[in-house]
This record gives structure tokens, C-alpha cells and sequence, in this order.
């Protein structure tokens, strides 16, 4: 199995779950502050490879959902700019394994990636606290 170094927000509901699911997989997990990591441009951009930056951006992020920011609406420089103004920003988890990163949870693109055990409820890097949300305990695998 793997070793993850698995950028996280502390306290965050998601985030826990996340490891949750790695954990039940056999993944060893390194686990990290995302917030006081000390990103910088050089550091932070691998982790979104080709997506778009919309993609980069945490959709739960207050300012995200005060309209403040509108994600699909900056330039890769403007995102940049702001994420490490506001890791906040960032979207999460940052999951590094070697010299692969990913940022999110896609259960699908993870179990491609490094391999997970099945979940009864699929689920995403989703706030489980927004309505649309799966439900807020961990998965059961």
C-alpha cells in the first residue's frame, strides 16, 4: 500500500472521512496542516496538474460562498495569488504519493491512483455539512 502525505485542514469533517477510507485501504498516512504549510507557487501548482483552475479552488471556502470569489472567473495567476494569500482557498485534501499529487477527493480517480477499499456510499471532497452533501459519518468499508 501506499504512503500518503495527506494535506488536511484540522477539524475538518471531510477531511477525516477521507482518511477514513485510505486507512481501511492499508495506506499509511502522513498527515498535515494545509493551512500552515507554507505553500508557495512552485510547491502548490503540481498538485492540480491539468485541471481547470476553478478545480483549485475549496467550493466550501467562505469567501467561495459569499460570492466574493468567483472561481471560474480567475486566471491561473489570480488563483494562485489568492490560495496562497488564503489557504483556505485551497482545495482539499493535497495528497502526495512519490512524486504524484492529486488535489481532492474523487473517490474513483483515487481508487485508480493508489487503490481503495469499496465504500456502501460513494462520496467526494463535498462539505458533508452542505445540505447536498453525503451524510457526515465516517464511510463504512
Amino acid at each position: 500500500m501506499a504512503q500518503v502525505i495527506f494535506y488536511e485542514k484540522p477539524g475538518c469533517v471531510g477531511n477525516a472521512r477521507q482518511r477514513a477510507v485510505l486507512t481501511a485501504s492499508g495506506h499509511a498516512l502522513d498527515r498535515r496542516d494545509i493551512l500552515s504549510a507554507g505553500w508557495t507557487a512552485e510547491t502548490l501548482r503540481p498538485f492540480f496538474g491539468d485541471r481547470p483552475v476553478a478545480e483549485w479552488v475549496n467550493a466550501s471556502a467562505p469567501r467561495v460562498k459569499s460570492g466574493e470569489i468567483r472561481p471560474e472567473a480567475l486566471s491561473e495567476a489570480e488563483a494562485m495569488d489568492l490560495m496562497l494569500a488564503d489557504p483556505l482557498l485551497i482545495r482539499r485534501p493535497l495528497m502526495q504519493v512519490g512524486e504524484a499529487r492529486m488535489a481532492g477527493f474523487d473517490q474513483a480517480a483515487v481508487a485508480d491512483w493508489i487503490g481503495l477499499a469499496p465504500t456502501r456510499t460513494p462520496f467526494t471532497d463535498a462539505c458533508p455539512r452542505q445540505p447536498d452533501a453525503p451524510s457526515c459519518p465516517p464511510p463504512e468499508v
